[in-house]
């Protein structure tokens, strides 16, 4: 294909997936990474030299993109997954709302200066930013908008997740209004995703905050006084993910704001598949008759522009698990 991709934080769960799946269908990958230490080891695992990286060590830093986009004319499509997905936070405003608010700016900002070859943006957001804060239960679609306010985003880390999506993408709308860019911006919005890491070598230690609720049943062990998490949503793999990402890069959204979006779960369903395919891990039962509540999230106009089979959640859950067990010597 001979076409190169720009991915901001290139460590990420999501991003190291979408950076497999360019590679293999013949793309060159930038990356852009926190620090050298991060760089070589992604290197080391791609093991090809159509990766490479840059260093970026801050997205709020003005400027922070503007010397790793100079030293790649050859890119023409940018994908920024770089956002904090973290609620273990010091100061929700500080460490979780302005870094996505700026970095996805800054991005913008060195790609119009910068970047004039590049004419493609795909941005990771989250259905996050489709989800009415105000009323839980409202439909969620393509269509519908958070909305939260900037005061109630930083009242904890949840709220302060959810407003980070909703605020960053709409700075990324309102840039392209005023600034009118040589680039065209569409958005990916997951639900809950899981799946296994990119590399067995990352499935070590503690995962990301998503696959937790997966990694985290592995220790609700038979005949201790545990009792199944009460966590419940909806599901996508992280390989549907990202091959959402390069269907985007491929043909033209026309502003669809792309939700994607599998099954619903709750814990009792995850633990269910667990003990069905893993046994030898001896796992608490649950109740497994317990139902799983419906999500009212409809995703009809996704479906049909990415016309996709997704992974199925059973094999979603038998993959991240087989991977982990085996990374962290369990069972």
């Amino acid at each position: 294909m001979g076409t190169a991709a720009f991915v901001s934080g290139a460590t990420g769960f999501i991003a190291q997936h979408i950076i497999k799946q360019l590679l293999e269908k013949g793309y060159s990958v930038v990356g852009s990474v926190r620090n050298e230490s991060k760089g070589e080891t992604l290197k080391k695992n791609f093991a090809t030299d159509k990766f490479s990286y840059e260093i970026v060590e801050d997205l709020e830093t003005v400027g922070a993109f503007d010397t790793a986009l100079k030293k790649h004319p050859e890119v023409t499509i940018f994908l920024h997954t770089a956002s904090p997905v973290t609620f273990d936070v010091e100061d929700n405003e500080k460490d979780i709302i302005l870094p996505a608010i700026n970095g996805t700016v800054n991005v913008l900002k060195a790609i119009k200066a910068t970047a004039p070859q590049v004419n493609k943006v795909v941005i990771t957001s989250s259905v996050a930013s489709q989800r009415t804060f105000s009323n839980p239960s409202a439909l969620v679609s393509e269509d519908t908008w958070n909305d939260i306010t900037y005061e109630q985003a930083k009242s904890d880390s949840v709220a302060a997740y959810y407003g980070s999506k909703t605020f960053a993408e709409k700075a990324a709308i309102e840039f392209v209004k005023n600034e009118e860019p040589h680039f065209t911006i569409s958005t990916v919005h997951p639900v809950f995703v899981f799946g296994p890491q990119a590399f067995d070598s990352e499935a070590k230690g503690e995962l990301n905050v998503t696959n937790t609720f997966i990694s985290g049943l592995l220790k609700l062990k038979e005949g201790s006084d545990a009792s199944v998490p009460t966590n419940s949503g909806t599901f996508i793999d992280v390989r549907d993910v990202a091959a959402a990402h390069l269907i985007e890069i491929e043909k033209p959204s026309n502003g669809l704001r792309v939700l994607v979006k599998n099954v619903d779960f709750n814990s009792q369903s995850l633990l269910n598949i667990i003990n069905k395919n893993f046994p030898e891990l001896g796992l608490i039962k649950g109740d497994p008759e317990a139902p799983v509540d419906k999500k009212r999230i409809t995703d009809a106009k996704s479906r049909a522009y990415l016309g996709v089979n997704y992974i199925d959640i059973e094999k979603s859950v038998v993959d991240t698990v087989k991977q982990y067990v085996a990374a962290n010597k369990l069972g």
